[in-house]
């Protein structure tokens, strides 16, 4: 087992076990309430007792032989603060911690600090240490449960990241569905459109047929008018002419029989031949 690394905690020296076996039976000794040859038991528990059960000393094997390092039960001083301020920041530039974030090596280093914090305070007075350590392990379960929460944030936010994921590949294939609709539908309103426009150019073509169809014949009409204007005057003045000649006729006829003397009785029918054929028709 390599030895434990440098830490911010002050230990006394390291000692030697002198095999496993003994520090078993040391052990199980311990556990059970039974103490070693030579050792006594105390009314009250000891400083060192307390300090080991908050920080437990350092065990490690090397060269087939246990080793083991209790904490140190000197009472600090003002300079000891200092120094372990000093070597606070040493360790943090050294080791190359990150000032702000989430940095295992930067708690690493302020716990050790705490615990050292510990120490010194217990050694004056127990019950303080005791509370203090009560704070720190508080504060340890509640680094816990925000990594907890944390990783389980982690986790439900990749759940849906991939439900999102496969929501886009939905949505996706639901917009191409409607894109391919769209266009169909485009297509269909251009197609309608061109049939429109058709039925409008050949109901235009029609109605100017229409028109022109008209025109034509009410100009036939008018000229068919015209004519039939002509021709009725034409015969009208043939018969005006005729009814002039027969009547001068007559009226020769009528003369003539005055002069040479004729019956009264035949001038009168001539007379009333006359009036009838001038007279106005009813």
């Amino acid at each position: 087992m390599i030895p434990p690394l440098q830490s911010l905690v002050k230990y006394d020296n390291a000692v030697l076990v002198s095999s496993t076996k003994d520090k078993k039976i040391k052990d199980k000794l311990s556990k059970s309430g039974g103490l070693l040859p030579g050792e006594q038991k105390s009314e009250a528990p000891q400083t060192e007792d307390i300090l080991n059960s908050i920080l437990p000393p350092r065990e490690w094997t090397e060269d087939s032989q246990l080793w083991v390092q209790y904490v140190s039960s000197t009472p600090a001083t003002r300079l000891d603060v200092i120094t372990l301020q000093e070597k606070l920041d040493q360790q943090l530039q050294q080791r190359q911690a990150r000032e702000t974030g989430i940095c295992p090596v930067r708690e690493e280093l302020y716990a050790q600090c705490f615990d050292e914090l510990i120490r010194e305070v217990t050694i004056n007075c127990a019950e303080r240490g005791l509370l203090l350590l009560r704070v720190r392990d508080e504060m340890h379960m509640t680094i816990a449960a925000y990594q907890t929460l944390y990783e389980s944030s982690i986790a439900f936010g990749m759940r849906k990241a991939l439900q999102t994921e496969q929501g886009k590949g939905d949505m996706e294939g639901r917009i191409g569905t409607l894109e391919a609709d769209t266009k169909d539908f485009e297509r269909q309103v251009a197609e309608w459109k061109l049939k429109c426009e058709a039925i409008e150019k050949r109901e235009a073509e029609r109605r100017e047929a229409d028109a022109k169809k008209h025109k034509e014949e009410v100009a036939f009409l008018e000229n068919h008018g015209k004519w039939t204007s002509q021709n009725n005057s034409f015969l009208l003045s043939g018969v005006r002419a005729h009814v002039i000649w027969w009547a001068m006729h007559m009226m020769a006829t009528l003369l003539r029989q005055v002069l040479t003397g004729a019956s009264v009785y035949a001038a009168k029918q001539l007379k009333q031949q006359l009036e009838t054929f001038f007279a106005p028709k009813k």
